[in-house]
């Protein structure tokens, strides 16, 4: 079979007088790193009038690297859960390896990144995928100068990886503007990789290359006038919608509901999300709001229902996340939405299995450190890297002199850290390192 690729590559060449190889050489290289130079749109590439296919039904893959928006463990489950999509409706099946060659090489890159190509920059073309053959067939690069991510802002990974796999296997686009294979998608997307479906015509199309999974011909379900699970994301947090009847087994009211104004209040956690401040005890939590009058309170379970209590939290305003933690779980929100694929376990950022609860956490936008206190130590996890830092755990009294160990909460709020100490809540100047005041922890909560 033919390599598509290398014969556009011996037109390219010889179009350009260039020594005819089929390979990228550093003179052909020269060619193509030139401004647009004439190569016509990748997309054009993407279509494959040949109908080439698999000559077998288990395909290898390997992520090369890692693009630096998203931990290694969300890029990975995007990825399998996009081959899944392929693996569900074929006889296909895919195998993660490490090293070495694969049928399909997954890579991050920039501009020129090391085939005919040459990526466009944001917001331009997001990914291209070569069709089933030797060499760089059935490989996918994804344009790191995109920002991918898992959750509504920026190019989703696993709805584009999973369109680049179509390719991979050898489908061409869709004029089919709800399936899959349309060449074209909208940034800032909700989807839940679980829940996605491919569309009848995604199936139809791949099924006439493979046939499918087993033998009959899987139905696929017609597609409603607006695709499910993208729901319009919300800038702001809306007012908590009345929680629904409960069961007959269950009393309609919080029971031992912390009171707000109590003198002895110990916060388990407190956060920022988005503009509001959210401080968690037992049960519930209270949210303080600058747009609402009142402070507001609400069950925590009535929001997240697989979530009774809040051990710590964090967020990550960038990313328009909150973290929450519970004994050795931990859950991602996006406002009051959980996200998909949770929980996970705390391991994942480092910890050892010695590590049964997270006491607090807060995340220091400046270092692009989330910081997590356990006991008298404190673990810094830089997210830039997705890796605890190698000298993790380290004293408290090292970086937060001042500040007593087994802390109930912890946050930044602007330029000050504050911490709850039993009752108390001490506001810390980080830079020069002290305590500045103490106040009851029921002053967040208007009840001077």
């Amino acid at each position: 079979m033919g390599n598509p690729i290398e014969e556009k590559i011996r037109a390219m060449q010889e179009f350009f007088d260039l020594n005819v190889t089929g390979k990228i050489d550093a003179e052909t290289m020269k060619i193509i790193s030139k401004p647009r130079c004439g190569v016509p749109d990748v997309q054009r590439f993407s279509h494959f009038p040949s109908k080439p296919k698999w000559q077998k039904n288990t395909l290898t893959y390997r992520i090369i690297n890692y693009t630096p928006d998203m931990s290694t463990s969300d890029v990975n489950y995007a990825i399998s859960r996009a081959l899944k999509l392929w693996r569900d409706v074929t006889p296909l099946d895919f195998q993660q390896v490490y090293s070495g060659e694969a049928d399909i090489m997954i890579s991050f890159g920039s501009k020129v990144h090391g085939d005919f190509f040459a990526f466009d920059g944001p917001n331009g073309i997001l990914a291209h995928a070569f069709a089933p053959s030797d060499g760089i067939g059935g490989d996918a690069h994804f344009d790191e100068d995109e920002a991918w991510t898992l959750t509504s802002r920026g190019a989703n990974l696993f709805l584009v990886a999973a369109h680049e796999f179509g390719h991979s296997l050898g489908l061409e686009h869709s004029k089919d503007t709800t399936a899959l294979m349309y060449p074209t998608t909208s940034l800032d997307t909700l989807i839940n990789p679980a829940q996605y479906k491919l569309s009848a015509d995604d199936i139809a199309g791949i099924q006439a290359l493979y046939g499918a999974r087993d033998s009959n011909v899987l139905k696929p379900k017609p597609n409603p006038t607006r695709p499910p699970n993208k729901p319009k994301p919300k800038p702001t947090l809306p007012p908590i919608k009345p929680v629904p009847q409960p069961k007959p087994t269950r009393t309609p009211t919080i029971p031992s509901m912390p009171q707000k104004c109590d003198q002895n209040l110990e916060f388990d956690a407190v956060t920022r999300m988005r503009r509001d401040l959210l401080f968690f005890k037992d049960g519930i939590f209270w949210r303080k709001s600058s747009r609402l009058p009142d402070v507001e309170t609400i069950s925590i379970n009535a929001v997240w229902p697989n979530l009774e209590r809040v051990d710590a939290a964090y967020e990550v305003p960038q990313r328009d996340i909150v973290y929450l933690f519970k004994g050795r779980q931990y859950w991602a929100t996006a406002g009051f939405r959980m996200l998909w694929g949770y929980p996970r376990d705390i391991s994942e950022f480092g910890f050892p299995s010695s590590v049964k609860k997270i006491d607090a956490a807060m995340y220091l936008e400046d270092e692009k450190k989330v910081i997590f206190f356990v006991g008298d130590k404190y673990w810094s996890y830089d997210r830039s890297r997705f890796k605890m830092d190698s000298k993790s755990p380290r004293k408290m009294k090292e970086k937060f002199p001042g500040i007593p160990k087994n802390v109930g909460s912890a946050f930044k709020n602007y330029s000050y850290l504050y911490f709850s100490d039993g009752p108390n809540q001490l506001e810390y100047n980080p830079r020069r390192q002290r305590v500045l005041r103490t106040f009851p922890n029921n002053h967040w909560l208007k009840c001077d």
